[in-house]
């Protein structure tokens, strides 16, 4: 006679260490569970609302301009250092992390600060060979670029005591070095400023003929670039009296921005008031291609993980990416923004764009995944974007805008700072997960569509479909009734180039 019996394992229904939940069986056949889509779509739902309930993107507000902030730059060395440029020609460096400035250099140049940048590479102080410091570039309508210190208090990074003074670092510690992180350590070389030269005193001043509008440091040589009525670049290492290395141009009076691929470094890309953009190579000395668009381009940036792509900030109101080995067609249109595109900047992760507009709203957008922002951030008091730019970590989002004030915003709106349990982070990830299952269903849909915007911006959008449809119409009964319905309408990609030359 057989006899079966029930045997089971003690270890598989007790805890495995004290203190731990008990572990839980579950059988994952489909035909036990005849309500687990309907299961699922409800906390899906769930949890689409309370990702709307809990979206408070503004994180904190940086005062201290007295003039619209018309440049920002990010140190890709130290993730809570940012720099701002004023309408007034006052620079500021901020510590992120802190919300506080950590230098002031009033009065830097007489006319707007056009662009900054800060060096990622560290130079040898002139007198003590053994110190090493950071730079900083910044160029102006008064037709001067100007080097200057961009590590003026080593030991107190983001304190808010006297700022601006000429001996602020004077009592230092011999033995402090910059961490990349921005802290300060010790046991180290002394990362700091030539003591000859106050902090508050350019280093170095380079002079132009006309007013520079860009700028751009080279990944890993002492070289940076200028836009201003041609590109010129030139070397940290030879001073201001230097000429420029070279100087290339291809058709525009003046032109508006400039940008070094980071991957491919030696290769350039700029705009121009002529409507074109122009790709450069440093190893010819020669413009690669010229392509020229309905409108004028605002602003550049490079892709950090797809060197051959770059988006661009156009005038008409939308945001096009462009593979530099085809420039006849644009590979996708970011059309949400009602009036120009003032900057676009890429995430560290190449995953997400981030825009600022002159209709004062930022927008965020998933890089080739619709036309559409994946969420748009304003306040009543921000005025017109002049500047945006991801952080280091790609959490955090910056702007500079008209009134004078940087703001940070969470890139991911009901992101929650600080540290997380475990436990909450698993359930965050979890209902992470269902949204992104069921995003095109339902009220799902519906809610991570909405989003709420001033009413002037709504009754912009509203006009804006309205011109769209009338021109759409008008075009097809153009087609409908002449020769020009032989021809197939060109796709919005392509209508956005209207020329290419090499």
């Amino acid at each position: 006679m057989k006899i079966k019996a029930l045997s089971r394992s003690l270890d598989a229904h007790a805890p495995a260490r004290e203190g731990d939940p008990a572990p839980t069986s579950r059988n994952l056949d489909p035909a036990l569970h005849p309500f687990d889509k309907p299961r699922e779509y409800t906390r899906a739902l769930n949890a689409a609302k309370l990702d709307r309930l809990f979206a408070k993107p503004f994180v904190a507000s940086l005062d201290g301009h007295i003039d619209g902030i018309y440049a920002l730059a990010k140190d890709y060395n130290r993730l809570n250092v940012l720099a701002s440029g004023s309408g007034d020609g006052e620079i500021r460096l901020w510590d992120l992390a802190r919300q506080k400035p950590i230098y002031v250099y009033p009065k830097a140049h007489s006319g707007i600060i056009q662009s900054l940048c800060i060096s990622p590479l560290t130079f040898a102080s002139p007198t003590n060979a053994s110190a090493l410091g950071r730079r900083m570039l910044s160029c102006s309508t008064d037709r001067t670029v100007k080097l200057w210190d961009a590590d003026p208090r080593p030991d107190g990074i983001g304190l808010s005591g006297e700022l601006g003074g000429a001996d602020d670092d004077d009592d230092n510690d011999d033995d402090l070095d910059m961490t990349a992180s921005g802290s300060a350590r010790r046991g180290g070389l002394l990362s700091t400023r030539d003591k000859d030269v106050p902090a508050s005193e350019p280093l170095t001043v380079y002079h132009g003929q006309t007013a520079f509008n860009s700028l751009s440091h080279h990944a890993t040589s002492p070289i940076f670039a200028s836009a201003s009525s041609s590109i010129q670049t030139w070397d940290l290492e030879r001073g201001g009296s230097s000429d420029p290395l070279r100087s290339m141009t291809w058709g525009p009076d003046a032109i508006n921005v400039v940008r070094f691929n980071q991957s491919e470094k030696e290769v350039l890309a700029s705009a121009g008031t002529d409507r074109s953009v122009v790709l450069y190579d440093l190893r010819s000395g020669k413009p690669l291609t010229r392509m020229t668009m309905g409108m004028r381009a605002n602003d550049l940036a490079w892709s950090p993980i797809e060197p051959t792509v770059f988006a661009v900030a156009s005038e008409d109101h939308n945001i096009y990416t462009f593979d530099m080995r085809n420039l006849r067609q644009a590979t996708q249109i970011y059309k949400d923004h009602v009036a120009a595109v003032m900057s676009v900047d890429f995430s560290p992760t190449g995953q997400e764009l981030v825009s600022g507009s002159y209709d004062r709203t930022l927008r965020i957008w998933d890089v080739g995944r619709g036309n559409h922002s994946r969420d748009v951030y304003h306040t009543k008091r921000m005025q017109r974007i002049f500047s945006t730019s991801f952080s280091m970590d790609a959490r955090f989002v910056l702007t500079g805008s008209d009134d004078g004030n940087v703001r940070i915003w969470k890139a991911r709106a009901s992101e929650k700072l600080g540290i997380l349990s475990t436990r909450e982070l698993a359930s965050r990830e979890y209902a992470e997960s269902l949204r992104q299952k069921w995003k095109g269903v339902g009220d799902v849909a519906k809610i991570e569509r909405q989003r709420h915007t001033p009413k002037a911006i709504k009754h912009a959008q509203k006009l804006k479909r309205t011109m769209l449809d009338a021109r759409r119409v008008k075009d097809e009964h153009r087609r409908g009734h002449s020769k020009m319905g032989d021809k197939k309408p060109k796709a919005a990609r392509k209508a956005a180039v209207l020329d290419v030359k090499e």
